[in-house]
Formats: C-alpha cells, structure tokens, sequence
C-alpha cells in the first residue's frame, strides 16, 4: 500500500479567517479577525482565536500549496516566490476550485453580514473541490 503524504495548504486573503491563513499586508498584523468574519464563523461552528499575520518566506518552502482570493494577492505572493530559492509551495486562486466559476472571491469588508456569509460559502465550495482534487 502506498504511503499517505500529508499536503500542506496555506490560505491567504485580506482578512484571516482560518488559523492557517496569512495576509500579503502588514495592515492587520496582530489583529483577530473582523467582528463580522468572527459571527459568521461562529455561527458555522468553526471557532476563531488567531490573529493575524504575514506570509513569510518560510511559508513557500513548507507549504504545498498557497492559495489566495484574489489577483492582488496572485500577483504579491508569485513575486514573493521568486526571492525564494527552495520554494515547493503551487501558488493559485482558491476561486479556481470554484464549481460555479467565480474565480474571485471578493473581500467583504466594505459590505455586510450577508457579503461574510456569501464569501464563506464560496470558500466551502472551493475548498470541498480542492480537497477532491488534491486527494
């Protein structure tokens, strides 16, 4: 029987919602998440005590694959990448998972409860496909 290799997965976006999520910005460092990403996950059940922090370099070479919402991120993190010399981590847009084709996941600061709730169900869906996928 083959030996099971564990992936490693890094999810970046502009608010930390999970506890292995990093941001590309230095605006948050240290912050818990935003108050409406915190109910939001709370009321899925997933619990919530990190705070946030940057990706680093050490990130690239441990991590199997790096995945982010958006092109700002797809662009900060492949330009990261290429100062690291040992890096193993794939780089993608967790929305090409997406089974409906939304490849961004859009940031829901600027909006409301209902924007968190649509971004967390996107984010399901991409993350049950990448997981079938990456098996």
């Amino acid at each position: 029987m083959a030996e099971q290799v564990t992936k490693l997965v890094l999810f970046v976006c502009l608010d930390n919602w999970r506890i292995d999520s990093a941001a590309t910005s230095t605006y948050e460092l240290g912050n818990p998440p935003d108050y409406r990403g915190q109910a939001c996950m709370k009321k899925h059940g997933v619990p919530m005590s990190h705070v946030a922090r940057q990706g680093t370099k050490e990130d690239f070479a441990t991590f199997d694959y790096i995945l982010c919402m958006d092109e700002s991120n797809l662009r900060d993190l492949n330009r990261k990448s290429n100062q690291v010399k040992n890096c193993r981590a794939k780089i993608e847009l967790l929305g090409s998972y997406d089974p409906q084709k939304q490849l961004i996941i859009e940031d829901p600061y600027y909006g409301n409860d209902v924007d968190f709730e649509t971004v967390y169900q996107q984010c399901v869906r991409c993350c049950r496909a990448f997981l079938e996928q990456v098996r």
